[in-house]
């Protein structure tokens, strides 16, 4: 969610960043839902929530890259470095805008804020009570990716160590095997028991849909992809002179997965939906990656700009929104009516684009001077 990619006019990261601003673009419009809005976005959204595991795969991908890319030049994995990029990228942002949530009532959208120390620690997620504690609660996927960026360079470099790269198959297949227990364990010990009573969907959202064990699939597919390309470069020609026939693939899977998960919060679709859905979007992915894909070849301005304020956006659209839309009531807009939901959009861009600029850019900046400096020191030590 919070990985940025550089576009160019075509290419490799044109084509991930048209999948960013569809995610982005998603979670936009579901969550809107929660506002006075058009009832056609009620028949058209209801998929809508998967937005999210497309940001996981993006995240596993791209971060993995970087990682098994380092390790297939021989160099070595440096935590340091890899911290201080998620740092300066993600605490910054997400610092203002906690800030801007506590000092400033208005801006919450919904109930009651939880507690400041599980937004600080990134815990948000574990024991969530959505029913009274709403507002702010999209950062649930947050604490879900900060886990990853915590955990997962730890493991490699653990293995490296260990000499025991050429287990890491090995390990991906029991992952993808935890998440399943893992599920199996939520419903069966936590969830069935509240089968037929009124708190069974919060119960659902708590044990089920927000704790990190049980979304690992869209990460562990993004990951899966990138150490296919990065170590099998033969693998990923073959695979990548395909692209829009894989796309099409990813969409077949996709819309399979849509009729899995239709109610949400069955057994089948929590046990299985979850890896459904990301087994699509990861094939949404190789296909973005894949130079005979149309997606690699032809860039736009607008994903990339979507691309470009999507951390920002994730962070401050349902505050945004929520101060916006009474205003515009104001002027005579229809609350339920297509223009206002338009112009609540702009509105929301307009905020990210505000973070953006005064928040993520500068602190990038930031990062950079001191990424430099560390390499400086490292290659002149005193």
């Amino acid at each position: 969610m919070t990985q940025s990619t550089v576009t160019a006019p075509g290419g490799k990261l044109a084509g991930l960043d048209h999948l960013r601003a569809l995610a982005i673009i998603t979670v936009l419009f579901y969550h809107y839902r929660m506002f006075q809005h058009p009832r056609w976005l009620d028949e058209i959204m209801g998929f809508g929530w998967t937005g999210v595991d497309l940001f996981f795969v993006l995240s596993g991908y791209l971060i993995s890259s970087q990682l098994f890319e380092n390790m297939a030049r021989g160099k070595q994995v440096s935590l340091p470095e890899f911290f201080i990029k998620r740092v300066f990228r993600i605490i910054p942002a997400y610092l203002v805008v906690l800030a801007v949530y506590f000092l400033i009532p208005a801006f919450h959208e919904k109930e009651a804020l939880p507690p400041l120390w599980k937004f600080l620690t990134f815990t948000q997620n574990f024991g969530f009570d959505i029913k009274n504690f709403g507002t702010f609660s999209h950062v649930w996927s947050l604490c879900v990716e900060e886990h990853f960026y915590l955990l997962f360079p730890l493991v490699l470099v653990t293995m490296i160590h260990f000499n025991a790269e050429r287990r890491g198959g090995q390990l991906l297949l029991a992952v993808l095997i935890f998440g399943f227990i893992a599920r199996l364990l939520s419903w069966y010990l936590l969830i069935a028991p509240d089968a037929g009573n009124d708190t069974f969907g919060i119960t659902w959202y708590k044990h089920m849909y927000y704790p990190t064990y049980n979304r690992l699939d869209g990460l562990l597919a993004g990951v899966a992809i990138a150490a296919l390309f990065v170590f099998r470069p033969s693998v990923k020609e073959k695979i990548t002179q395909h692209g829009n026939t894989i796309l099409l693939l990813g969409l077949l899977v996709l819309t399979g997965a849509w009729f899995l998960v239709e109610d949400q919060k069955d057994f089948y679709a929590s046990v299985f939906g979850f890896p459904a859905v990301s087994a699509g979007y990861g094939l949404l992915v190789v296909a973005a990656v894949s130079p005979g894909c149309f997606l690699y070849k032809y860039g736009s301005r607008f994903t990339a700009l979507m691309a470009k304020l999507s951390f920002g956006l994730y962070l401050t659209h349902k505050g945004v929104i929520h101060l916006a839309q009474p205003l515009l009531i104001k002027t005579g807009l229809a609350p339920k009516g297509s223009l206002m939901f338009l112009l609540c959009l702009v509105v929301a861009v307009l905020g990210a684009l505000l973070l953006n600029k005064t928040v993520e850019e500068p602190f990038l900046k930031l990062r950079q001077r001191v990424l430099e400096r560390r390499r400086e020191r490292r290659l002149n030590p005193a």
